[in-house]
């Protein structure tokens, strides 16, 4: 098994490539103009020529200096093999520090935390468009908004293949409209032209009132940054090199047409989306509908984007395992239907609790701002590992750190009036990442694991054993034991003692999930002629399917000599070389033996517990259901309380009745002793 080179994603230059490439990456930035300056600029607050301009350059600005410099221009070339994204950035440098995996862990959270949010303020900020041509009431807008949601999530278990092949005409329509609408307003006042200057931005934020709070609403228009490296392995860095030139520019002249619009509104209140208002009456109708597609795109590329975090986490081993399936021959397709029903529910509920997009804004761009920020640090220590002028590195971090900063402290402000709700989703999946990896920790320090060549005499004698009934001609038990030579203790207690397993080959199977995302690779150690140690190397995209992978080696090492044929000849499909499998996996319980600390108990039993609602280790192997046994196994681990026992003599019926005699007659003694001495005192008494 040779290490597979990904061939997913695009390296050539074609219209097609740069068509889905728009797809794909700019479904949620693309849609930013929707909510962006009716933000900025606040409804119902008094149009000025001060926040009009200073609204366009800061939107400008933030693109330039966000977007454009540290995404595109920095952070693309920190690729894992052509894959981009969070948790493949971490995955190159989690030997680096261990302390790297908090920031990877906080970024991912709130990666997905936004996957929940961004679905319904898309969505919401396009059908309330219609407002312009019907008098929709809230809760019809809410129905309408529920419903488009609902049936975005229904498709998923179907795959995406033959939606995703319309993304890319549909993006480059919107794109195209947002461009031309935009034109249009600016010709007719082109001195708008001038808020490209940073200046105004400058002077707008420290003479408003309220200051940093506009940041906030600023930030809406770079939300989708993050998604530019998400998606690197999917489009490749120079179909996304292209295709920025022509959304930047798409973006920048939508923003200068709204603050072109607001130009002629100058000292009235806004009161309607200036995105819609730039539109002409005619063409309204056809604007909502492209509008209602390029966030059904945006909605569609933040959930298959979670999916992959998901998967990414799970195989890092910061989630437990859950259920995954592959719609799909295409590669990069898959769909994890617990994800799935927890982004629709979490969806729903955002709309059903803030109702409007403008009391949603508040809750979006939180999360997405602390991803940003954690992916600044882990871009600065993959710098250092690249060896950049320290300076440059020291330039950069404290650069976008600042920036971020600022931006989140503006976020926060909005905590009280929706932000807590991305901040509770973030830390309930961080909560559940601390306690899946803590247990593991806990769980892995207290193993205990044999030298496989030690008890090789002993299984030879077992083999030889023909009074024990034949358990399998190869038996395979799934090992986390990393030395070539080494497999868990429990392993050798199940084969020997627990109930002798008689076996013709033993076989003990690690995988071990690699830096790299599409690494599969293995090693073979071969520790006598009837028991083997085989080492699986998996990057974290690759699914893990042991039992495929498993024949495959032994049909390797049939072909090369190292393993001699096994099994019925007279097999009914042919003459079978492997023999019959079985398969044995150990599930270790939680032991009432030992004492843990209040804390570590917790986690441990919150652990025991979450395995227990997650996918079996059979399925996520991919496993014969049918030739697996699961045996469970006392999980001891931490200090035994010690006992000091102190041993009594052994007293035989003799001797006690022999005691008992002895006391009786003490007593009889003792009782006419007394009476003797009362007679006497009364004798006594009388002759006186």
């Amino acid at each position: 098994m040779e290490n597979n080179k990904h061939t997913g994603h695009i390296s050539k230059i074609t219209f097609a490539s740069l068509l889905m490439t728009l797809g794909i990456v700019y479904g949620d930035i693309g849609t930013s103009p929707l909510y962006t300056m009716k933000a900025i600029i606040g409804e119902g607050n008094i149009i000025t020529k001060t926040a009009i301009f200073g609204a366009v350059s800061l939107i400008f600005w933030t693109l330039t200096l966000q977007t454009t410099i540290k995404y595109v221009m920095i952070t693309l070339k920190a690729d894992n093999n052509g894959e981009g994204g969070i948790f493949s950035l971490y995955a190159i440098l989690r030997k680096r520090a261990k302390w790297l995996m908090i920031p990877a862990m906080i970024g991912g959270a709130a990666l997905l935390a936004d996957g929940i949010i961004t679905p319904p303020i898309s969505v919401t900020s396009a059908i309330e468009g219609i407002d312009g041509i019907i008098n929709l009431s809230r809760s019809e807008i809410i129905i309408i908004v529920i419903a488009i949601i609902t049936f975005l999530f229904f498709l998923q278990r179907f795959g995406t293949e033959v939606v995703g092949r319309s993304f890319g005409p549909v993006m480059l329509i919107w794109f195209t409209m947002l461009a031309v609408l935009g034109g249009m307003q600016i010709l007719q006042h082109p001195q708008i032209l001038v808020s490209l200057n940073p200046y105004y931005g400058f002077i707008f934020l420290i003479t408003n009132p309220l200051g940093i709070l506009i940041l906030g609403a600023v930030f809406l228009c770079t939300t989708g940054a993050e998604a530019l490296y998400s998606d690197l392995g999917h489009c490749g860095r120079r179909n996304i090199y292209l295709t920025w030139i022509f959304v930047k520019f798409a973006l920048v002249i939508t923003y200068l047409g709204q603050g072109a619009w607001l130009m002629s509104k100058e000292g009235m209140k806004l009161e309607e989306n200036p995105f819609f208002s730039i539109m002409p009456k005619s063409f309204l109708i056809i604007g909502i509908i492209i509008a209602t597609l390029a966030t059904i795109i945006a909605s569609q590329a933040l959930i298959s984007g979670s999916f992959t975090l998901v998967s990414e986490a799970i195989r890092l081993n910061f989630l437990p395992r859950i259920f995954v399936r592959y719609p799909t021959d295409q590669k990069g397709q898959l769909y994890i239907p617990a994800i799935n029903l927890l982004l629709w529910m979490g969806c729903c509920a955002i709309v059903l609790y803030f109702k409007e997009s403008t009391k949603m804004e508040a809750a979006y761009g939180l999360s997405i701002t602390i991803t940003m920020l954690m992916t600044t640090v882990l871009l600065s220590q993959y710098l250092v590992k690249k060896h950049i002028n320290k300076y440059l590195i020291i330039g950069f971090t404290i650069m976008y750190v600042c920036i971020e900063s600022i931006f989140l402290t503006a976020n926060l402000f909005k905590f009280l009036h929706g932000g807590y709700i991305t901040i509770l989703i973030a830390l309930s999946i961080i909560s559940l990442m601390y306690i899946w990896i803590k247990g593991y920790s806990i769980k892995t320090k207290f193993r205990k694991n044999v030298k496989i060549k030690d008890f090789v005499t002993q299984i030879d004698q077992l083999r030889a054993d023909t009074d024990i009934p034949k358990y399998a001609t190869n038996l395979v038990y799934m090992s986390n034991a990393t030395a070539d030579d080494e497999v868990e203790d429990k392993i050798m207690y199940s084969i020997l003692n627990k109930l002798p397993k008689r076996a013709a080959i033993y076989w003990f199977v690690n995988v071990q999930v690699t830096d790299t995302p599409f690494t599969t690779q293995f090693k073979v150690n071969k520790v006598s002629d009837f028991m083997y140690k085989i080492t699986f190397f998996l990057g974290f995209r690759v699914n893990q399917k042991i039992n495929i992978f498993l024949r495959e080696v032994i049909t390797d090492l049939l072909k090369s000599g190292e393993l001699r044929p096994k099994g019925n000849i007279y097999s009914a499909l042919g003459k079978n070389t492997l023999g019959d499998f079985a398969f044995v996996l150990i599930r270790e319980e939680l032991s009432n033996q030992v004492e843990l600390n209040i804390w570590e108990e917790l986690i441990m039993r919150s652990k025991l517990f979450i395995k227990r609602i997650a996918i079996t280790p059979q399925k996520w192997f991919g496993l014969d259901t049918s030739t697996v046994t699961v045996e469970t196994v006392p999980m001891i681990r931490g200090t035994r309380r010690v006992y000091k026992l102190q041993r009594v003599k052994y007293k035989s019926k003799k001797t006690v009745n022999y005691l008992i005699n002895c006391l009786f007659l003490s007593f009889v003694i003792f009782f006419i002793s007394f009476s003797l001495f009362k007679a006497s005192d009364l004798v006594s008494n009388s002759s006186k």
